[in-house]
């Protein structure tokens, strides 16, 4: 039921924001603890078999019974049901688990947000994409609003407080309100999804903007979530009034791959990925960490490392690495009508600047800014970041 709000003993757990609190204070658990409370509270009348939660988490076909225990243990723990006792969560059978204390429903949360949130707070709802899909996304700030598409490598809980992310908000949030989403498969969104196409990422944003009422809002997309951007602003060009690109691009790696020497490397650039992903190994996490912070150090890169792994299941972010490969919204780019600001840095390491070229070459109403940067996704300390900031607020602004 989402939107409900249960009490059992003296703990809430808000299904609506996915927040579990003891006597009021806030218990930081990782998404698939969270996900699996709920499943199983809201589900209290049955019991729940492994298959169902492997689902539930995000983590079908990729891990295996001792790591839906370990996921179960945590949540255990987290609503003081540690022990042998089992008062709250009971494994039943081979693989079940069932909800056996006594919970009641609180109240239910809207289904649309009231109004913005205030400047120092963030907001967390859920709304469903066209296929069912469950969307996570979050307002914050006050003022205009300020649309950011979904990008890999976001979790809405936790982004707030990461180095990659914390200074995005400072800068995005000034004098404006942002609403910003979890990729389907990513962060607070659900992880088991239908389809993963350009569609079911329109519908997403379709959902996400509906779900806070907004008509007509200017549109940022970075990285691979500019493809997002611009094949939404082509599509529905009476919704998004101004366009904001950086360290975008029209088409994927593989696509753009003209030369038999281009196919090569990035087939070998997403075999790394793969490696990566799939053994965790630290010399091919950090490969990867440095093709999108080129000036981080590898302690920064380690660090990148770690936060990817938590936005994310290893098969997601597989499918993620090959499906972005893939993407290609250069047939359509020219349909964009609004004005349109492209921010690249000139030695991306990830996406080459050539891409940047490319977009403001198909979209009529576009404008280029190129900065000194090797970063693909700009950081705290680079020169190019405030730079870039200005460049936005003055483009907003007109």
């Amino acid at each position: 039921m989402d939107g409900a709000v249960y009490h059992f003993g003296q703990y809430e757990l808000d299904a609506d924001r996915r927040r579990l609190s003891h006597d009021g204070q806030r218990i930081d658990l990782e998404s698939q603890v969270v996900e699996l409370l709920c499943h199983l509270v809201e589900h209290r009348d049955r019991v729940v078999d492994r298959d169902e939660l492997l689902d539930v988490v995000g983590q079908q076909g990729t891990v295996g019974e001792a790591a839906l225990a370990a996921v179960v243990h945590t949540a255990r723990r987290a609503i003081g049901d540690a022990g042998t006792g089992q008062g709250s969560i009971r494994a039943v059978g081979r693989g079940g688990y069932q909800f056996v204390a006594p919970a009641t429903v609180a109240t239910t949360a809207p289904a649309i947000p009231p109004g913005p949130a205030p400047a120092d707070q963030e907001i967390i709802r859920f709304c469903r994409s066209a296929d069912g899909t469950r969307i996570a996304y979050a307002t914050t700030g006050e003022g205009p609003p300020l649309v950011k598409t979904a990008n890999w490598l976001t979790h809405l809980d936790i982004d707030r407080t990461t180095p990659m992310w914390a200074h995005w908000f400072d800068g995005l949030t000034r004098g404006r309100r942002l609403i910003r989403y979890d990729e389907r498969g990513c962060g607070l969104s659900e992880w088991d999804v239908p389809g993963f196409t350009l569609d079911d990422l329109i519908g997403d944003l379709d959902s996400v903007v509906d779900a806070v009422g907004l008509d007509r809002f200017p549109l940022l997309g970075v990285s691979q979530g500019g493809a997002v951007a611009v094949a939404y602003a082509a599509r529905r060009p009476e919704r998004v009034s101004r366009l904001v690109l950086t360290s975008a691009y029209a088409r994927g790696q593989l696509i753009r791959a003209g030369t038999d020497a281009e196919r090569d490397a990035a087939e070998v650039d997403l075999n790394i990925a793969r490696a990566g992903w799939r053994s965790q190994d630290s010399s091919f996490l950090r490969y990867v960490a440095s093709q999108f912070l080129a000036d981080a150090t590898p302690a920064e890169w380690d660090a990148f490392a770690a936060y990817r792994r938590q936005t994310t299941s290893s098969e997601n972010g597989l499918r993620f690495l090959e499906e972005f490969s893939r993407i290609d919204v250069s047939g359509i780019a020219h349909q964009v009508s609004c004005p349109t600001l492209i921010v690249h840095a000139r030695d991306d390491a990830r996406v080459p600047v050539a891409q940047a070229l490319e977009l403001a070459s198909l979209i009529p109403d576009s404008r280029l800014v190129l900065l000194e940067s090797r970063n693909h996704l700009f950081t705290a300390d680079d020169p190019a970041w405030p730079t870039f900031i200005s460049h936005l607020d003055s483009f907003l602004a007109e």
